[in-house]
């Protein structure tokens, strides 16, 4: 059987490096995608190809559209056909109130986490359209549900935005034979936290998830790799919530 050629944004670390890992080990071969970072990211790649599939490191920017171009040029170059897409670069900012923002900040969370996979998810279209399918797996977040006063109320629009996208886009590309859904996780141990200012984040919220607990990269990839699978062929416009319940 063909292996699935499969673009990961944010590839390089956290939730996206653990989804380049499963995806290899369930029969793609993946395009590692980072905008800083690059012997991370070649080491992810690295494993990819330990587990059996073919892989490339590809410095792109989602939030410019030559960026995507090239980042999508070089995975149909270098490994075919590209068949999967996972949305996964995100940023987030300081901790902090929505008032306290600095500008500069809002306008990168927006650009990143929304008009990166807008872009991504219309280049992916665009090549998927005329050869009748494709999937695309968006990560959102449980804070689009949970709002992150005090946190991140700019992040969780976005990914309230991501949610909408979601859905919209899996009406759109479903008579094409293109499925499109998303992995909202919660509290997960990266180090994302640690970049908001707050590196013990996680564990001190699992106090208030009845799982007791945060989550782990490779439950939130093995989510992202099922809706990418056959398993899922009669899923779409679906937001799969791995959140410990929160």
């Amino acid at each position: 059987m063909a292996r699935l050629v499969t673009v990961v944004t944010g590839g390089s670390r956290g939730i996206g490096a653990a989804t380049c890992r499963r995806l290899a080990a369930d029969g793609h071969d993946v395009v590692v995608g980072y905008v800083r970072g690059a012997e991370a990211a070649e080491a992810v790649a690295d494993e990819v190809r330990e587990a059996g599939g073919s892989a490339v490191a590809v410095r792109a920017d989602t939030s410019v559209e030559a960026d995507v171009d090239r980042l999508f040029e070089v995975a149909e170059r270098d490994l075919g056909p590209v068949s999967g897409l996972v949305n996964n670069a995100a940023v987030t900012g300081p901790l902090g109130a929505l008032a306290d923002t600095d500008p500069a900040v809002l306008r990168r969370v927006v650009d990143v986490n929304l008009l990166g996979p807008l872009l991504c998810a219309r280049r992916a279209a665009q090549l998927m359209t005329p050869r009748g399918g494709g999937v695309i797996v968006n990560v959102s977040s449980g804070a689009a549900t949970l709002g992150s006063p005090g946190e991140f109320v700019h992040y969780a629009a976005t990914k309230a935005a991501v949610d909408t996208l979601t859905l919209g886009l899996a009406k759109e590309l479903g008579p094409e034979g293109i499925r499109v859904n998303a992995v909202a996780p919660g509290a997960v141990d990266t180090d994302m936290h640690a970049e908001m200012g707050d590196p013990g984040r996680a564990r001190r919220i699992a106090a208030g998830v009845p799982l007791r607990r945060p989550g782990r990269v490779e439950e939130i990839a093995a989510a992202v790799s099922w809706l990418m699978s056959e398993e899922a062929s009669y899923t779409t416009g679906a937001v799969l919530r791995v959140a410990g319940g929160r």
